[in-house]
C-alpha cells in the first residue's frame, strides 16, 4: 500500500474523530491528544531546540486543533494537518521572540546509538551550536531547515506543512544551509555535524 492509499484509508476514521472531537465528545478529544502528543512534541522539539515553553507551547497548539476541527475535511491525514497547526504555532512563538542563545540542556536528545559519553558530550556541543546559529534566523528558514534537515521529513511535506511552494521551501533551506555552512567553515566540531545530518538526508 503506498502513501496515497494509506491517507485514503484513514481518512474515514480521522474524520469520524475529528467530527467526534467538534462536537465536545470529551472521550474523542483525549484520544486524540494522547495519540498525537508525541508528534506535537516532537515536531516542536525539533524546530524550536529548547524545552523551556515546551508544555505551553503544545497546549497552544491542541486549543489549535480543537478549535478548527469543525473545518477538517479529511484532505490530508489528521496528523498532517496537525503537524501543520503545530508548526504555525512554533512560527508565532519564533517570531515574536527575540534572538536568544541556545542553553545546552535544551538541545534536542541526540538519537541513542551507544555512542561514548565523549561523543554524545560533542554531539550535544554541535548541536547548540547549531541551535545558535538557527536562532538568529528568519522564523520561515528556521522552520524549514530543522523539518528537513534534522527531522528529515522530504521537501514536499515541508512545502504542505508551511503552505509553501516547494520551489520557496527549497529556497528557505538553502538560504538556511548557507548562514549554517558560513559559521560551520569556522567550526570543525559543527561542520562534522552537519555532515553527519547530510548523509542522513542521502
Amino acid at each position: 500500500m503506498d502513501r496515497v492509499d494509506a491517507a485514503l484509508s484513514k481518512a474515514p476514521d480521522d474524520l469520524a474523530l475529528a467530527a467526534r472531537c467538534a462536537r465536545g465528545d470529551r472521550a474523542a478529544q483525549r484520544e486524540l491528544f494522547h495519540r498525537e502528543k508525541r508528534r506535537v512534541h516532537a515536531t516542536l522539539y525539533r524546530v524550536l531546540g529548547s524545552n523551556s515553553d515546551m508544555e505551553d507551547l503544545a497546549q497552544d497548539a491542541f486549543v489549535e486543533v480543537f478549535r478548527s476541527l469543525g473545518s477538517f475535511r479529511g484532505e490530508a491525514q489528521l496528523s498532517t494537518w496537525i503537524d501543520r497547526i503545530t508548526v504555525r504555532v512554533a512560527w508565532a512563538w519564533l517570531s515574536r521572540r527575540p534572538p536568544r542563545a541556545a542553553r545546552l540542556e535544551a538541545v534536542p536528545e541526540i538519537p541513542a546509538g551507544d555512542p561514548t559519553a565523549e561523543q554524545r558530550a560533542q554531539l550535544r556541543q554541535a548541536a547548540r551550536r547549531l541551535y545558535e546559529v538557527l536562532d538568529r534566523l528568519d522564523p520561515k528558514l528556521r522552520i524549514a531547515f530543522t523539518l528537513y534537515v534534522i527531522d528529515g521529513r522530504p521537501l514536499a511535506d515541508v512545502a504542505e506543512l508551511m503552505s509553501a511552494s516547494l520551489v520557496a521551501t527549497k529556497t528557505r533551506v538553502w538560504r538556511a544551509r548557507r548562514q549554517v555552512e558560513k559559521r560551520a567553515q569556522k567550526d570543525p566540531l559543527l561542520r562534522s555535524f552537519l555532515e553527519d545530518a547530510d548523509r542522513g538526508e542521502g
